[in-house]
C-alpha cells in the first residue's frame, strides 16, 4: 500500500513537472520571433531637470510613460502570461482548432520592436510637456538592445516653465453675456503665479459654461470661449485673455426660458408614435404640467414633486439635472429622454418634454448560494418579488422568502452542528417623507420612508429552536454626496425560544454563556446612523470614511413603569422582558495613497452602551463581538473576549459559546499594493476585543476596567485579492501575535510561533476567504 502511493505521488510529481515546463516554454515571448525581430518591453522616460524635486520627477515620468505607444505586453508576476497564451494557441498559425482561436482570443501578440515610432513618442513626450507650461521641452531618445529585448530610453529636457503673470477678462460687461462671465471671476482656475496648463484652461471653460447654464443660456458652449495666451513679455511668463469668439451665435449671447413642459408618463418607443403629439383636451396641471398619462397610472401630484422646470423660469442646469436626477432614482423608469425645443410663439422660450419609459410592473428574483467551511456544508435560497408603483405615488413593494440548512458532514456532532432556517420579510419604500409635518431636509436627492416587516424560523436541531420577528419604521436620506443618515423611529425586535433540548439544557448549567443565546429577546426603540465618506475622490492622498449610529430601547416605559433589575422588579410586554439600554458605536476609516498602486488603511471602531432598568446586559442579538474575516483575522468569530476571560470549549469540534460584550474596541491597519494586473497582496495587522457592563462570575476578567489596552487581542497576516472590477475575491492568512486570556506576563505569543510544527499551524493558523475588502 505504501510503495503503491509512492509511486502515486512520483507520478504526479512527474506530471506537475512536465506542466510546469511546458508553462514556462509557452510564456516565452521570443517564441515565434523572426531572425532578426527583437521583443519590446516597453519604454523608460527619464527627466532632466536640476530643480524638480525627486518625488516629482518619479511622478512626472510615470506620467510621460503612460503616453507612449504602443503598450508592452501585460506581466504577472514577471511573466508575459498573455503571450504565453498567443504561443500555446500556436502563435502565427492560423488553424481553425477550437481551442488554440479561444487561446489566441484571450492572449496578446507580441509587440516587436519594429513596431515603436520613436519620432512619434518623441513628439507625443514633447506636446504633452508643452501643454504643462515647459514651452522649449525638447526630447531624444534611444534603443537598449540585450540578446532578443529591447526597450527604448526617452530624455526628456522640459527647460524652464512658463508661469501665469495675468489673467485679464476681455469682455463687454454691458451685456447679458459679458457680466455673467465677469461677475463671478474671481472663482477662476486661472490664477497668476500658477504654471501655465493646457488641462486647466479647458476646465476653466467648463467652469463658465457651467455658470452660464446654471443662468439660462442653453445654447452656450465651452468651444465659444477663446483664451489667448501671450508669452512674449519674457522672463517665462504669460499674459491670458479671456473672451468670446466673435462667431458665437446670437441664441447663445442670450439666455433662454422656460415655456411649456410636456410629460409622457407611459411612453412606449414604436415606429408609429408621434413623440411631441399632445392628446387632445390635455389640461395642465396644476397651472404648470401637461401630463399625458391616458391609464392613469401616476398620481400627477408625485408626480409633478420630482419636476424642477417651471414655465416662466430662467433655465438652469441645475434644475435640469435634479429633475433627470430625481426621475431616475424614482426606480420606476427603464428610460428617462428629454428634449428641449423652442417655443414657435414666444423667442428665447424653449419648450420641455419628458419620455418616461416604465420598468415592468413586476419583478421575481431568485438567489441561489451554497456554503462550505471545514466539515459544515449548506445552502440558501431566496426568493424576492418585487412590485413597482405599487399605490400609483412610485411606491416600491418588496416580499422576500428564503430558507436554507447547514450540516455537519464530518468529524464529531456537536450541539451546534446543523440547522434549518426559513422566513419572510416584507417591505414598502416611499419616495417621500410621511410626516405629519412639511419637512424636506434637502431637494437635490429623494429621501425615502421605510416600512419592513419580517419573520424567521431557526431550528438547531440538537439545541433549540428560535422565532425572531422585527419591524422597522424611517426615513432615509442623503445630505450630499458624502453624508447620508438614516433614522428609525420605530425599530422593534422579537425573539421567543422553543424546543430547547435536554443536552443544550445541561451544557447551559455548564456553560452559562449559552443561556444569554436563547433568552427571550423583546426591544423596541429608535435609532440613528450617519454616515460621511469621500473615498470616491480617487485624486485625493488621504481620504475618509465615517458611520456613527446610536441605537436605544424602552428607555421612556422603563422610567415611567419603575423596573428595576437588579430589584427583582422587572417589567414584561406580552410575557417578555423588555430590554432597557443605550448603545453607541463609530465605524472611522483613513485610507492614505502612498502610490497609484499602493494604499494604507486604517480602521478604528468603538462600540459602547449603557443598560439599566429592566436589563443588566445588551440583548444578545445587539451585543458586540469581534474576529473573522472582517474582525481580528488571526481569530475565529465570536471566539475572543470578553476581556482575558478564557473561551469555552464544547465538544472536540473546538465550538465556542459565542464571545460577546457590551463594549468593543478594534483597530486595524492594512497596507495594501498591486502585484500585477489583477492580482494584489496585502499586510494587515488587527487588534480589538470585547468587554462586559457587569461582572460575571462565570466570564472571569470580562469586566471592563482600566486595565483593558493590556487586553487587547493581537494579530497578523498576509493575504491575496483578486480585481474583477465588479467583485474583490480575498484569501487572508494570520497567526495571533497576543492572546488576552494567557496569564497577564505571557500573552505575546512570538516566542511560541513554528510555522514547521503541525499542531502550532493547526491551532494558530486561520484562513479567510471573503468577498471584498474587510473595510
Amino acid at each position: 500500500m505504501k510503495k503503491r502511493k509512492e509511486e502515486t505521488m512520483k507520478i504526479k510529481f512527474l506530471l506537475g513537472t512536465i506542466f510546469a515546463a511546458v508553462l514556462i516554454t509557452s510564456c516565452n515571448p521570443t517564441k515565434y520571433l523572426a531572425e532578426g525581430e527583437k521583443f519590446y518591453t516597453g519604454g523608460d522616460v527619464v527627466i532632466h531637470h536640476d530643480s524638480m524635486s525627486q518625488e516629482n520627477k518619479e511622478a512626472f515620468e510615470k506620467s510621460l510613460e503612460e503616453s507612449l505607444l504602443p503598450k508592452p505586453n501585460s506581466k504577472l508576476l514577471g511573466v508575459y502570461y498573455k503571450v504565453g497564451l498567443w504561443n500555446m494557441g500556436g502563435g502565427p498559425d492560423s488553424t481553425n482548432n477550437f481551442i488554440r482561436k479561444w487561446l489566441k482570443r484571450n492572449g496578446q501578440e507580441p509587440v516587436k520592436l519594429g513596431d515603436v515610432n520613436r519620432e512619434y513618442n518623441e513628439n507625443l513626450l514633447r506636446g504633452k510637456m508643452e501643454n504643462l507650461g515647459f514651452f522649449n521641452a525638447q526630447v531624444s531618445s534611444d534603443t537598449l538592445i540585450k540578446e532578443k529585448y529591447a526597450s527604448v530610453r526617452y530624455d526628456a529636457y522640459p527647460g524652464k516653465i512658463y508661469r501665469i503673470n495675468k489673467v485679464i477678462f476681455d469682455v463687454d460687461t454691458t451685456t447679458n453675456l459679458g457680466w455673467r462671465i465677469h461677475y463671478p471671476s474671481n472663482r477662476s482656475l486661472l490664477k497668476p503665479g500658477n504654471n501655465y496648463n493646457l488641462d486647466v484652461i479647458l476646465n476653466e471653460r467648463d467652469r463658465i459654461d457651467d455658470d452660464l447654464k446654471h443662468n439660462g443660456f442653453y445654447y452656450f458652449s465651452p468651444d465659444n470661449i477663446l483664451v489667448e495666451v501671450d508669452s512674449t513679455i519674457g522672463d517665462h511668463k504669460v499674459d491670458m485673455y479671456v473672451t468670446v469668439k466673435p462667431e458665437t451665435p446670437a441664441k447663445a449671447r442670450e439666455p433662454q426660458y422656460i415655456g411649456n413642459v410636456y410629460i409622457f408618463a407611459d411612453y412606449r418607443e414604436t415606429s408609429s408614435t408621434n413623440r411631441r403629439r399632445i392628446p387632445r383636451n390635455t389640461e395642465k396641471f396644476d397651472d404648470k404640467y401637461y401630463i399625458v398619462d391616458p391609464l392613469k397610472k401616476h398620481r400627477k401630484k408625485v408626480l409633478a414633486n420630482h419636476i424642477f422646470m417651471n414655465p416662466g423660469e430662467k433655465y438652469s442646469r441645475w434644475n435640469h439635472n435634479q429633475t433627470i436626477n430625481h426621475l431616475v432614482n424614482l426606480n420606476a423608469y427603464k428610460f428617462v429622454k428629454n428634449d428641449f425645443v423652442d417655443n414657435p410663439d414666444s423667442t428665447n422660450h424653449l419648450d420641455v418634454y419628458y419620455y418616461l419609459t416604465p420598468l415592468p410592473s413586476r419583478s421575481i428574483r431568485l438567489e441561489l448560494i451554497g456554503k462550505t467551511a471545514a466539515v459544515y456544508n449548506g445552502t440558501e435560497v431566496t426568493a424576492n418579488w418585487t412590485l413597482r408603483n405599487a399605490f400609483k405615488g412610485f411606491e416600491t413593494l418588496n416580499l422576500s422568502v428564503f430558507g436554507g440548512y447547514e450540516t455537519q458532514t464530518g468529524g464529531n456532532v456537536n450541539l451546534n452542528s446543523s440547522y434549518i432556517r426559513y422566513g419572510a420579510e416584507v417591505g414598502i419604500t416611499w419616495p417621500r417623507l410621511l410626516s405629519p409635518w412639511k419637512w424636506a431636509p434637502v431637494r437635490r436627492y429623494i429621501p425615502k420612508t421605510f416600512l419592513k416587516a419580517g419573520y424567521e424560523f431557526l431550528n438547531r436541531r440538537t439545541a433549540y429552536t428560535l422565532n425572531s420577528m422585527t419591524l422597522n419604521y424611517g426615513y432615509a436620506w442623503k445630505e450630499n454626496e458624502q453624508r447620508d443618515h438614516n433614522l428609525t423611529l420605530a425599530e422593534i425586535i422579537y425573539v421567543q425560544p422553543r424546543g430547547i433540548s435536554d443536552e443544550y439544557r445541561a451544557q447551559m448549567d455548564t456553560v452559562p454563556t449559552l443561556r444569554h443565546i436563547v433568552d427571550p429577546q423583546f426591544s423596541f426603540g429608535p435609532n440613528y446612523v450617519f454616515t460621511f465618506t469621500n473615498t470616491m475622490d480617487n485624486h485625493k492622498k488621504h481620504t475618509f470614511y465615517a458611520k456613527a449610529g446610536l441605537n436605544t430601547s424602552g428607555n421612556i416605559l422603563g422610567l415611567i413603569q419603575g423596573a428595576d433589575y437588579n430589584s427583582g422588579k422587572i417589567k414584561h410586554i406580552f410575557g417578555t422582558p423588555y430590554s432597557q439600554f443605550i448603545k453607541a458605536e463609530a465605524d472611522m476609516r483613513h485610507y492614505l495613497k502612498l502610490s497609484a498602486n499602493s494604499t494604507l488603511a486604517s480602521r478604528l471602531m468603538i462600540g459602547t452602551s449603557y443598560s439599566y432598568g429592566n436589563s443588566r446586559s445588551l440583548p444578545y442579538l445587539k451585543q458586540y463581538y469581534t474576529g473573522g474575516p472582517n474582525g481580528l483575522r488571526a481569530f475565529r468569530a465570536r471566539a475572543v473576549g470578553p476581556g482575558s476571560s478564557l473561551p469555552e470549549n464544547i465538544g472536540e469540534e473546538n465550538f465556542f459559546a459565542d464571545q460577546t460584550g457590551d463594549f468593543k474596541l478594534e483597530m486595524n491597519t492594512e497596507y495594501r499594493a498591486k502585484i500585477a494586473g489583477m492580482l494584489h497582496w496585502a499586510a494587515f495587522i488587527d487588534a480589538g476585543n470585547v468587554w462586559l457592563q457587569n461582572k460575571d462570575d462565570n466570564k472571569p476578567g470580562g469586566k471592563l476596567s482600566g486595565k483593558f489596552l493590556s487586553e487587547l487581542a493581537v494579530g497578523g497576516g498576509v493575504g491575496l485579492r483578486l480585481d474583477l472590477d465588479f467583485l474583490i475575491v480575498r484569501t487572508d492568512f494570520a497567526i495571533p501575535f497576543r492572546v488576552p486570556y494567557r496569564p497577564t506576563n505571557d500573552r505575546w505569543v512570538f516566542k511560541y510561533i513554528d510555522i514547521r510544527d503541525r499542531d502550532w499551524r493547526r491551532d494558530n493558523l486561520v484562513f479567510n476567504l471573503a468577498i471584498g475588502y474587510p473595510f
